[in-house]
């Protein structure tokens, strides 16, 4: 017990903080499953326990058989690499999102299974030393061990460097944890290896995702602001005569189109995970401004006069100036920032002929340019005040004509190339109305 009260602790601490999660699950009735968040508690506790039993049987070598010592510790070697590479597949999946490609996946498992392999082989040939504190164990597997784990270290530095604009606030606390935590606690174990502090980074990090990112209560009131937000936006869409299907209509073309950017390799620098969940919570927000339009304008049954399109024209500065005043604190920053650029910018055009400010082609920020064609085909292919709808096919020719010139090109291909997933989409939800 005397060799392995750090473990103990850490063990404690964790198995309390499962429990509380556990229990706030079933308080707010949160089903869905986090399957990494769990699969990197189980290893964390599977490590702890490794390492606290080791702790106690290499300073009884007397009496501890030497085969079993050696299992023992091949199993806390092995799943300190497993720990630090479930780690890593999180970090990857709360950021960029796992690979579906085999042949990276496999590519990201080869330093895990080469090293293991080599622990296994020189397992029989690690050596046991005698500390001033207490005995430890060293050895090609150890080295292999530590050395792997700088691996997938360095790994989620770069991704974390290469996507830091795009991450919410929450998980950069969560990266720097978990970063700060594993680097600190490898230097200082490699330069002490009788210290036999490895427990400690798997309860910092569970500690620090657990209240960052996966809370249950964090969660739920997350989902809050979520439909909190919608519901007001819903409320602002009922002025224009409509029942709440443009919103969702034109929150789930963001959504496809934003996923399908990413799982083409389309601008992947912005396109994180928190970008696209921001943007989807933004998107309901991108004509707020026309609370302020009067109703004479908003619900006119004729063409509108060149100065009553001038005041329709400004719902997007004013939407813009509704979100920092009112909406801005009621969620991260970064969703701040999403929700003013769609409402203030999903006019723009891409030869810079929109309003408000007459941006053009990359200057136009990526939320809104993805907005710009959502609302547009939204726009021509549902019943309005004064006009039917158009016919789904010309409304497919409006957005194709308006690529290169109202909306980027790029953006402009893949929405035609999801044809009928948009189309399926549209009759969905139109159902529903």
């Amino acid at each position: 017990m005397q060799n392995c009260k750090l473990q103990i602790g850490c063990m404690l601490i964790i198995l309390y903080v499962m429990f509380i999660y556990i229990r706030e699950k079933y308080m707010y009735r949160y089903k869905q499953k986090d399957k990494m968040f769990e699969a990197l508690v189980i290893t964390g506790i599977i490590m702890i326990f490794f390492d606290g039993t080791t702790a106690c049987t290499v300073n009884y070598l007397s009496v501890v058989p030497d085969i079993l010592n050696r299992i023992l510790h091949l199993c806390f070697l092995s799943n300190i690499d497993i720990f630090v590479f479930i780690m890593f597949l999180y970090m990857l999946d709360i950021t960029k999102g796992l690979p579906k490609n085999k042949k990276v996946r496999l590519g990201i498992m080869t330093p895990l299974i080469v090293n293991i392999l080599i622990i296994i082989i020189f397992i029989p040939q690690l050596s046991y030393r005698k500390g001033s504190i207490t005995n430890y164990s060293m050895g090609i597997s150890a080295y292999t061990c530590y050395a792997m784990v700088m691996v997938y270290i360095f790994a989620t530095i770069g991704i974390f460097v290469y996507r830091w604009k795009n991450i919410e606030r929450h998980t950069r606390i969560i990266i720097s944890t978990c970063l700060i935590t594993s680097v600190a606690v490898t230097i200082f174990q490699m330069f002490n290896p009788e210290a036999l502090i490895t427990c400690l980074v798997p309860t910092l990090v569970i500690i620090g995702v657990y209240l960052n990112k996966e809370n249950p209560l964090f969660i739920k009131l997350k989902k809050y602001n979520k439909e909190m937000v919608t519901g007001f936006a819903t409320l602002v869409e009922n002025r224009d005569d409509n029942t709440g299907g443009h919103i969702k209509r034109t929150t789930e073309y963001v959504r496809l189109l934003a996923q399908e950017l990413k799982d083409r390799g389309l601008y992947k620098e912005e396109l994180t995970k928190d970008y696209i969940n921001n943007l989807v919570m933004a998107a309901p927000m991108h004509d707020v401004g026309k609370i302020a339009i009067p109703d004479a304008i908003l619900q006119k049954p004729g063409k509108l006069t060149a100065e009553e399109y001038e005041i329709m024209k400004t719902h997007a500065k004013r939407g813009g100036k509704i979100i920092k005043e009112t909406f801005g604190h009621i969620a991260d920053d970064e969703y701040e920032e999403m929700a003013y650029e769609v409402a203030m910018h999903h006019h723009e055009k891409w030869n810079g002929k929109g309003y408000p400010d007459g941006l053009s082609e990359k200057d136009i920020p990526l939320c809104a340019r993805i907005m710009a064609i959502a609302d547009v085909f939204d726009a021509v292919s549902a019943k309005r005040c004064y006009r039917d709808a158009l016919p789904l096919e010309e409304c497919f020719k409006i957005i194709e004509n308006g690529k290169g010139t109202d909306f980027d090109p790029v953006i402009t291909d893949v929405f035609l190339d999801k044809k009928e997933k948009i189309v399926e989409v549209y009759n969905d939800i139109s159902g529903e109305n």
